[in-house]
């Protein structure tokens, strides 16, 4: 006989054939797969981009109204879940910058939801919710409220305020804002250093789902989490997890991370938070900006989710992000509000560059034998910049890319004409221009041909005992 099941979704098939034993094994197993926390069988990983938000608040990273409606516009492109656009009690300028972007998008269908930050304090939700009012009818718009668990967080926001008191209002104002239409995001600031309060942050996510709020983020926010750690994070967020699934079977809770970078760890906690916690949305900047060391690069995340090797292999985890945008946008924050550094990972402008005459002369055969992917994947493409550790292979097709004819030159030709190249630029250390190099070859050409001319003098060499860097003789290493 059959027999179907379904809880929260799952639908699960018991086949009985008869037998007592049958009957408790297969029930054992639904029963194990029915205790699975819901979020296991998520695999989008949800966007949500703060650059316009926690990345703004970097010193000297702010953008003018146009340019941040210019940024929305390429984040709506690249398809990010959700955009948080300010903090609309900060300032009169901050309110309108945000209702001005809520007005622009709320009604486009394939416009990503539309976040806002705010204190547990009624005036500032009122406040944020009139920002974000015009996209309330098309569940655009999210109200992102904090409060502080970390004891020292605790002390310098509240006081000596009761904890009671604090989970009073988690549920009274997060209630308010749910009852406005609103979509809410409740944080636990300082939720990795919440040390002896794992129990008072327990009933704060208690009181914050109850009121009606449908995702919970746990950052890191002062940036010093570790994976090393006794009470790493991660594992704080899969206990509380494990809480909440238990005591509200049918919760619909999202769980979400957001790390700062000071220690350098930010993109490895947020991934960790994926794949060794319940976290389904992922929160960060592109080209990681954000306060002080800034916050986990959206950019790596992304990338890192396409291509690290998940735990289901056949189930991967997933965005539903368009990576051949990543360049774009990540060079508009460069350009518009920080600096990314040249050597920045996946975006930065030595991460598809080469140089070195081994490295060029693999790159011009196969593109990805010094690449761990191709840049086209996030709109790049690979660059070869002659220096001199470059060698005749690179020398050959710059000369080429002019239209020359080099069919009937052999490679000796090239390597000599790189050495060539080197020794008459020597005093220039950064880089020899393509230019430069298509300059110095009727030079060299010229020269080739009255030594040729000349049967008495051996081929020109400008330097007999230099070594092309585009070949590997192991007799000589």
């Amino acid at each position: 006989m059959k027999k179907r099941i379904t809880y929260n979704g799952l639908i699960a098939t018991i086949l009985i054939f008869g037998g007592m034993e049958n009957h408790l094994f297969a029930m054992h197993r639904v029963c194990c797969c029915l205790n699975k926390a819901r979020y296991t069988f998520i695999r989008k990983i949800e966007i949500f981009d703060t650059t316009l938000r926690d990345g703004q608040q970097s010193p000297k990273a702010a953008m003018s109204h146009a340019k941040n409606r210019e940024y929305m516009r390429l984040a709506t492109k690249i398809g990010f879940d959700i955009i948080e656009v300010g903090f609309p009690a900060a300032s009169n300028a901050e309110f309108n910058r945000v209702k001005e972007i809520v007005q622009l998008y709320s009604n486009c269908p394939s416009s990503p939801k539309i976040a806002a930050l705010c204190q547990l304090r009624i005036d500032q939700i009122e406040k944020t919710a009139l920002a974000l009012q015009y996209g309330i009818s098309n569940n655009k718009s999210r109200i992102h409220i904090y409060v502080p668990v970390d004891p020292n967080l605790i002390q310098a926001s509240f006081g000596n305020r009761d904890k009671t008191q604090i989970i009073r209002d988690v549920y009274f104002f997060v209630k308010k804002a749910s009852q406005m239409g609103l979509e809410v995001q409740f944080s636990l600031e300082g939720y990795s250093r919440q040390g002896e309060n794992f129990d008072f942050s327990t009933d704060v996510i208690r009181a914050a789902y109850e009121a009606g709020a449908t995702i919970i983020n746990c950052p890191d926010t002062i940036g010093g989490a570790c994976r090393r750690e006794k009470n790493y994070f991660v594992k704080q967020m899969n206990r509380h997890a494990k809480i909440i699934d238990r005591e509200y079977p049918n919760n619909n809770i999202i769980w979400s991370a957001h790390c700062h970078n000071d220690r350098g760890l930010a993109t490895e906690n947020t991934m960790c938070a994926v794949y060794d916690g319940p976290a389904r949305q992922i929160e960060g900047c592109i080209n990681g900006i954000g306060e002080r060391a800034g916050n986990a690069a959206l950019e790596q995340c992304i990338m890192y989710l396409k291509h690290i090797a998940p735990k289901k292999p056949s189930d991967p985890f997933y965005t539903g992000v368009d990576t051949r945008q990543l360049g774009a946008i990540s060079d508009f924050v460069h350009e518009n509000m920080l600096p990314r550094q040249p050597h920045s990972p996946i975006t930065g402008e030595n991460a598809s560059t080469h140089s070195s005459g081994g490295h060029t002369n693999a790159i011009l055969n196969n593109v990805t034998a010094y690449q761990p992917f191709h840049p086209e994947e996030v709109g790049k493409k690979v660059k070869l910049i002659f220096g001199h550790s470059s060698g005749g292979s690179h020398a050959r097709e710059i000369i080429k890319s002019t239209g020359i004819d080099c069919s009937h030159r052999d490679k000796a030709h090239f390597a000599r004409f790189a050495q060539f190249v080197k020794n008459k630029y020597q005093n220039q250390i950064k880089f020899i221009s393509d230019e430069q190099v298509v300059a110095a070859y009727p030079e060299f050409c010229d020269l080739e041909d009255q030594i040729e001319s000349n049967s008495d003098e051996q081929m020109v060499s400008a330097d007999p005992e230099f070594c092309d860097p585009d070949f590997y003789d192991p007799e000589n290493q």
